[in-house]
């Protein structure tokens, strides 16, 4: 793994200053602020694309259609991305799959602005840019857990985690005024400014030492990847969670949510205010998780997942907006307890010649799920009552958040201890 000296000029800095700053190299300071970029425009286009179908008259279950668009092809292609990313230089994978995301969000801009719109053009577009993510996540997961040395990675996760989100408060919030006020088109042209402006960020990241490919063939890395994410009970017993997890949330945020914004909460700009607090709490858990090492990762980020399900325990309780910006707030804090403990994790558990193959069988089993559970919720939503879907959703994030801590693996595995305490009491002298 790169040291932050070897992959940023800020060796000539003062010896106080590279200390204080050892956790944030070159790479990961330009990382982090291409993914804020790309992350601002991103909290948005969910927004404006799903108003852009209902004011099209499209209805929930069409919704649920173009959402799945952009999750079939992420599912089919995250496992190829992976083995890309091992095997040729990450940040040229990602800066390529910026500007064909850039370019499919600049289209459907275009063509939602002069108001003729078709249904098959937003399946089309939308998995177009589910294809680019799949290509860009691999990379970008391996090009951050290499970027940061094991002793700093829960305050360095952190900060990469605050920066996101905080991007997710600002695109939300704009992103529901902007298609209140001006219409969703505009809310995906600032979509696609972003991704070039992300793609030209990451086109000055310095090459990583790149790891020799686990095999003389494309399947045999792949097979070597499926090899180290099968023999770890916990990473495949929490991805098999998270299939369904995030199958319902994904419902929730991207169908159910912009649906009782628009019948009960006063539309757009509501939804973007809840989707504002959702990245508050994801930005006030970051603070406190570049404080805290808690000893058992799993067991500490778990009891974050429990709070997945309360965004749809408040709209199925026809929950004030008052109500609903709280329990997305709760949601977000939740998100960030698992996500860093998360990291932590793979940055520790896992070889680095592995890391992008292990975020694409990550993504894959997580995601597997999400074409099915969007697609089906228009259709849940009638059989059950809108209500009562939303009910099932929840029920389902609650049992699973208790069902996984049966796995002694997950209650048990504990952060590994640093053997230089030097570096410990530096890095509490230096928290942020």
């Amino acid at each position: 793994m790169p040291t932050p000296d070897s992959t940023s000029p800020d060796s000539t800095a003062s010896p106080s200053q590279g200390r204080r700053y050892a956790w944030a190299s070159r790479n990961f300071r330009i990382q982090t602020t291409a993914t804020v970029v790309s992350g601002l425009g991103n909290a948005g286009a969910p927004i404006a694309t799903a108003f852009a179908v209902l004011g099209n008259g499209g209805s929930a279950t069409e919704v649920g259609y173009v959402t799945a668009a952009r999750l079939v092809p992420t599912v089919l292609l995250l496992v190829l991305g992976g083995a890309l990313a091992d095997r040729f230089p990450r940040h040229r994978i990602m800066v390529g799959a910026n500007l064909f995301s850039g370019l499919a969000q600049a289209v459907l801009a275009a063509l939602v602005l002069a108001g003729n719109v078709q249904l098959w053009q937003l399946l089309v577009l939308s998995a177009a840019g589910g294809a680019g993510y799949a290509l860009y996540s691999p990379a970008s997961g391996g090009m951050i857990m290499q970027a940061v040395p094991q002793e700093y990675a829960a305050k360095a996760f952190s900060v990469f985690r605050m920066g996101l989100n905080a991007s997710q408060i600002g695109g939300a919030a704009l992103g529901g005024a902007l298609t209140t006020a001006v219409g969703p088109g505009w809310v995906l042209a600032v979509d696609a400014l972003c991704f070039l402006i992300a793609a030209s960020l990451r086109f000055l990241l310095e090459p990583e030492t790149a790891p020799a490919p686990g095999g003389s063939s494309m399947l045999r890395d792949l097979h070597e990847g499926w090899r180290e994410f099968a023999s770890r009970r916990w990473l495949w017993g929490i991805v098999l969670q998270f299939s369904v997890l995030v199958a319902c949330t994904g419902a929730v945020e991207s169908v159910y949510g912009p649906v009782v914004a628009e019948e009960r909460l006063g539309g757009a700009g509501s939804w973007g205010l809840a989707m504002a607090a959702f990245g508050t709490g994801l930005v006030a858990a970051g603070v406190l998780m570049a404080r805290w090492r808690p000893r058992r990762l799993l067991l500490v980020g778990n009891w974050g997942v429990f709070l997945f399900g309360v965004p749809a325990l408040a709209l199925a309780a026809n929950a004030p907006l008052s109500v609903l910006t709280a329990a997305m707030f709760l949601a977000g804090v939740g998100v960030t307890v698992f996500g860093v403990n998360w990291m932590v994790a793979l940055q520790q558990e896992i070889p680095e010649e592995a890391f992008s193959r292990i975020v694409a069988y990550d993504e894959l089993g997580s995601y597997s799920l999400s074409p099915v559970g969007t697609a089906l919720a228009g259709p849940a939503a009638a059989a059950l009552g809108l209500n009562g879907a939303l009910w099932a959703c929840a029920a389902l994030c609650l049992v699973l958040s208790a069902a996984v801590l049966v796995d002694p693996q997950v209650r048990r595995l504990s952060r590994r201890g640093t053997t230089d305490a030097t570096e410990v009491a530096r890095e509490r002298a230096t928290a942020p």
